[in-house]
């Protein structure tokens, strides 16, 4: 994990790629409670059997599921410290550009694009790339707006 001891040290490391998460498998039972969680229980997520017959072969995982796992996929590879409190302030643009099979294992890396000052405070922007374990192609990457408010 890469620890910023204050702000300009992130704003320093524009450009850096912070490393990668250890992997995490997705299970169904993960999935199971993602679809409970938002009312999508679309086949292709929660019905084995039918999802057997369809082009990948078994269940997959939601693609807002995947998504969902960037604060804590982030918060494996690094920290600020000194702050009043960071705020997740959105994201620019989000690519599903593969599925993620049921049972396949994922890590996240970073890679800080952007940190500006804000009125607010300052806004950094990271490009995370979600990784499916020995696939050609990731399942998603993401650039991530994170607000982060000094301690006054």
């Amino acid at each position: 994990m890469r620890i910023f001891t204050n702000l300009s040290e992130l704003k320093a490391a524009k450009g850096e790629h912070l490393g990668y998460t250890d992997w995490r498998e997705i299970s169904q039972e993960r999935v199971n409670a993602f679809a409970d969680a938002t009312d999508d229980h679309q086949w292709i997520h929660v019905d084995l059997d039918r999802a057997k017959e369809s082009p990948f072969g078994g269940t997959i995982a939601h693609g807002y599921l995947t998504l969902s796992l960037l604060p804590s996929l982030l918060g494996e590879l690094y920290r600020v410290d000194g702050l009043r409190m960071a705020i997740n302030y959105g994201l620019n643009k989000v690519r599903f550009s593969r599925p993620v099979p049921v049972g396949s294992r994922v890590r996240a890396g970073a890679e800080i694009v952007d940190v500006k000052g804000t009125p607010s405070g300052t806004l950094a922007n990271l490009r995370v790339t979600i990784e499916i374990e020995g696939a050609d192609r990731p399942a998603c990457v993401a650039d991530t707006l994170t607000l982060f408010v000094p301690q006054e």
